[in-house]
């Protein structure tokens, strides 16, 4: 009896261990194999308009195969075709990418942060048209005109309308950095814009005055405007009429009372006249 629970036991462990190799066999032959690289990334923090070296920048390992879009895989890749200089400020270990940077031998100006097709140009704003400093480069804006307009038949009257919306800023004054952080009361706000809305921001200044509407970061959606005049601010919204309170009138007074009347132990109740 013993002999045969130790082959069972010993025939168990070879099963076993031949089903591991197995399992080990077919894990090897359809593993995906590694690929490893190397991407550029910032070797210090660099500021705007730092211009990028062989010691400011360096090479860290990536281990997939497939390196994010606009990196560059070599200190080679990213200067053969010339010097290149920082566009937007790079924290250390981040990744170098084509967005980041200026092109080949071009310097830090506001011309190397357009996007394709696009044009910049400069609204001059105050204190409160420029939302009191919070616009910062690379937020979302909408643009508004406020103008009067005279009517022949009647007053003239002050309007508002939506210019443009979801419009990126490009620099406030002079300030380009997108990732500064403290509000800056601003004279002007330079925007990115193509050639149809430029043409309609500059007729705007001479028509009336600008301001500017902050987005939430990440919308994107066109909210529905319309034009707003002050007839519009002199409507105020229906009050809804308060709900008539009943008062509760005082109870009647009963004109007559109950007598009762106690006859050999028997209790009797009469309703009479009260006499005031």
């Amino acid at each position: 009896m013993r002999r045969g629970n130790l082959f069972i036991l010993l025939l168990a462990i070879v099963m076993g261990g031949f089903a591991a190799y197995l399992a080990r066999s077919w894990i090897a032959a359809h593993a995906v194999p590694t690929q490893s690289g190397t991407v550029v990334a910032a070797a210090v923090p660099l500021n705007f308009g730092t211009t990028l070296n062989s010691e400011n920048v360096t090479e860290i390992p990536w281990g997939s195969g497939q390196v994010p879009e606009g990196s560059f895989a070599t200190k080679d890749a990213l200067f053969k075709d010339g010097r290149r200089v920082a566009l937007a400020p790079l924290q250390r270990n981040e990744l170098v990418l084509k967005t980041k940077i200026t092109g080949p031998g071009q310097r830090a100006s506001l011309s190397s942060l357009l996007d394709e097709g696009k044009r910049a140009v400069t609204v001059r704003v105050d204190e409160v048209r420029g939302v009191a400093g919070f616009v910062l480069p690379g937020d979302r804006v909408d643009v508004v005109l406020i103008r009067t307009v005279h009517n022949p038949s009647g007053p003239s009257e002050n309007i508002s309308d939506v210019l443009l919306q979801h419009i990126k800023v490009l620099a406030v004054d002079q300030l380009l950095n997108e990732r500064q952080e403290t509000p800056t009361v601003a004279r002007a706000v330079t925007l990115e814009v193509d050639t149809d809305q430029a043409q309609k921001i500059l007729l705007a200044t001479n028509v009336g005055k600008l301001s500017l509407i902050l987005r939430q970061a990440g919308e994107a959606n066109a909210a529905a405007a319309k034009r707003v005049t002050e007839r519009d601010l002199a409507r105020a919204e229906p009050v809804a009429a308060s709900a008539a309170v009943t008062v509760p009138l005082p109870p009647r007074r009963s004109e007559t009372t109950t007598v009762s009347i106690i006859r050999n132990m028997k209790r009797e109740e009469y309703s009479v006249l009260r006499s005031d």
